[in-house]
């Protein structure tokens, strides 16, 4: 059953439109978005989608078709941060940002239904987030341009949820275009367009979720965010973004903590990684993005300490079956990993990582290709 046909079922009425928004996974820059640096992600073809109507009542009901349970309906007017621990929080997020930020929404009723993996660093929840409000800029017409409707989802996710990310996945998920990577700068939102269609140059980008997520991710994005906020105090810089590769190890000799020149390396190695893989894409040398891939994978691993047994066999046994390149992307300590091969190689390398996976004892990781896909968008 479509989210339309579960939306009449559910709320007796046909919706007044269906959205949809897209999961999205990293090329390259991890954790550089609250430093004020680069990222580089692309949009995924698996997407959340909504049938949403307004109400004019102050009521906000919310279903989900992928988690059973009955609607939940809660009041605008009492919506509380830090308050619903569900998948329900988010949507519920973005209403709560909206009217925080003085637009009149006053209800709607949502079904909704997703294909992002979740619990797979793919922004299962920024694809929630912003295929409502998206729904909710369209139907209040709130004439909200596709950037803000990402800083208002971060701050659903951020204030409401109390999940402390960067602005990356919701931008992400707002404003990529199909056939292009997104290069955004994260101190001025400025984003470019990058085109980015590996199947001209007889290559795919793979997607391998390692289906497994560590309790020890568990507080650790904040402790790494407080890390490098506080190698930014230490440089006396605003944000590391503000300290040049150039010179990095001048700046490394002026922290005292083992810890925090770890992240303080990874952080602005990271941002020039971005920068390197730009330059690259722009000349047309498409494959020699791969070993940035890697060199970035060895970062996360060892300087960021986030990585993971799992991500570090999908790194080691796609390159040694003959992959140009391939890192852990998203959050870390499980979550998934982009893997760069030839075309021709794709099954060779899908098998060797299953393999290796069978060999150590791993459930069979899922692997998909990532053909970049367009962002959020109303479907009828």
């Amino acid at each position: 059953m479509g989210v339309r046909e579960g939306f009449e079922e559910l709320y007796g009425a046909a919706p007044q439109g269906v959205w949809a928004a897209p999961g999205r996974v990293n090329l390259i820059g991890e954790y550089t978005d609250f430093n004020e640096g680069f990222v580089m992600p692309l949009a995924l073809p698996h997407t959340a989608v909504a049938a949403v109507s307004r109400r004019t009542d102050g009521v906000l009901r919310l279903h989900s078709a992928d988690i059973e349970g009955p609607v939940v309906e809660l009041r605008v007017d009492e919506l509380e941060p830090l308050t619903n621990t569900s998948w329900a929080a988010y949507p519920a997020g973005v209403v709560w940002a909206l009217r925080s930020a003085g637009h009149p929404v006053t209800g709607a009723d949502l079904h909704l239904a997703s294909t992002v993996p979740t619990g797979a660093g793919l922004s299962s929840s920024a694809a929630l987030e912003v295929v409502t409000a998206l729904a909710l800029n369209d139907l209040y017409e709130l004439g909200l341009t596709r950037p803000e409707l990402a800083l208002l989802a971060q701050r659903a996710e951020n204030d409401f949820a109390g999940v402390p990310c960067g602005v990356m996945d919701q931008t992400a998920s707002a404003c990529c275009a199909e056939g292009h990577v997104l290069h955004l700068d994260c101190r001025d939102l400025s984003i470019r367009q990058v085109p980015f269609d590996l199947s001209a140059h007889g290559l795919e980008l793979l997607v391998v979720d390692s289906r497994v997520k560590h309790a020890l991710g568990d507080g650790a994005y904040a402790e790494r965010r407080a890390g490098c906020e506080e190698g930014a105090r230490q440089l006396g810089v605003s944000h590391l973004r503000d300290v040049a590769y150039e010179e990095l190890d001048g700046a490394l000799s002026r922290l005292p903590d083992e810890r925090v020149r770890r992240y303080v390396r990874h952080v602005v190695s990271d941002d020039h990684r971005v920068e390197r893989v730009i330059a690259l894409l722009e000349a047309g040398d498409v494959r020699a993005i791969g070993p940035i891939l890697t060199d970035g994978h060895v970062s996360l691993r060892d300087d960021l300490r986030i990585s993971c047994p799992e991500l570090d066999l999908v790194v080691s046994a796609a390159n040694a079956a003959g992959a140009l390149g391939a890192r852990m992307t998203g959050g870390g300590f499980g979550g998934s990993a982009v893997v760069l091969v030839e075309s021709a190689d794709v099954d060779t390398v899908t098998k060797a990582v299953t393999e290796a996976f069978a060999a150590a004892g791993h459930t069979a990781p899922r692997v998909f290709p990532a053909v970049p896909a367009a962002g959020a968008r109303r479907l009828s």
